[in-house]
């Protein structure tokens, strides 16, 4: 693979998932070892054509004998493209950008709520806040969360009471709705932010159980032990969401009201049964 030389990258140095593609970027020769730096870090003195408003929301390249700037996806491809050659046209077609650059935004507009990091309010320029974005996240956050557990709980029959193909869309679109009204009344200004912590924390689990779902014919019929295993999964997610909880300053009341919404489902879904 071929090194882009004489470019600067510019990522958000608060961002965890940022800093560690980058430096995966050096680390296999795609940019030059000092070609990363944080924009927090970066003198905008030295490129003035740069947008640092943009370059909060979407990754920066910088081209350091010219000063030519790209921003998002076409940094990315501007890096690949050198890398490998042959992806070239790929990154030249129009639907295939605009595809991605979608994607792209997707992911950037909601990459603190993915991968969660303390923030410096501090610092003048911060990720700009796009409600479709945020809304597209929760709503395939919850889509992928309420289809697995759905697979899932039909392993834990016999312990669980069984439910109709919607309850865990229901149960899992619920607390959104529960956990935005609890929010609303103690910091409303944190309601997306919260929100999109919660349903990453939400995914996650999911995805912990699927190895788990897939390993279901093999270990054969024991609710006993998929129950305990969503049962430890539970545990884990509880911990997450203090932690993140911690980190948007939203001390344990919502820890509290998350405990509570899932043990007022769990009495309803027996008592119903």
């Amino acid at each position: 693979m071929k090194t882009l030389n004489d470019h600067l990258i510019l990522f958000d140095g608060e961002c965890p998932m940022c800093r560690l593609y980058t430096k995966a970027f050096v680390k296999t020769g795609l940019l030059e070892k000092d070609g990363r730096l944080s924009y927090q870090e970066f003198d905008h003195a030295s490129c003035p054509a740069i947008d640092m408003q943009r370059a909060a929301n979407e990754i920066v390249l910088v081209n350091q004998k010219t000063n030519e700037v790209t921003y998002g996806i076409q940094s990315l491809f501007k890096v690949f493209g050198t890398a490998v050659p042959l992806l070239r046209p790929l990154f030249a077609f129009k639907p295939f950008i605009w595809l991605m650059s979608k994607v792209y935004s997707f992911v950037s507009y909601n990459r603190r709520q993915i991968v969660p990091a303390a923030v410096d309010d501090n610092f003048r320029f911060q990720p700009s806040f796009k409600l479709h974005y945020r809304i597209a996240y929760l709503l395939f956050a919850w889509a992928v969360t309420s289809y697995i557990l759905t697979r899932y709980v039909t392993l834990m029959q016999g312990v669980v009471p069984a439910g109709g193909s919607y309850r865990e869309y229901l149960v899992c679109g619920g607390q959104i709705f529960f956990q935005g009204m609890v929010i609303s009344f103690i910091n409303r200004k944190k309601l997306w932010d919260y929100l999109g912590n919660m349903m990453t924390i939400s995914l996650a689990g999911a995805l912990f159980l699927l190895p788990v779902l897939g390993l279901a014919p093999w270990i054969g019929h024991a609710p006993l032990f998929h129950t305990a295993y969503f049962m430890l999964t539970a545990g884990l997610m509880l911990l997450e969401h203090i932690q993140r909880s911690r980190l948007l300053q939203l001390g344990w009341a919502l820890s509290m009201s998350w405990v509570f919404y899932r043990l007022l489902v769990l009495l309803l879904i027996t008592i119903n049964n």
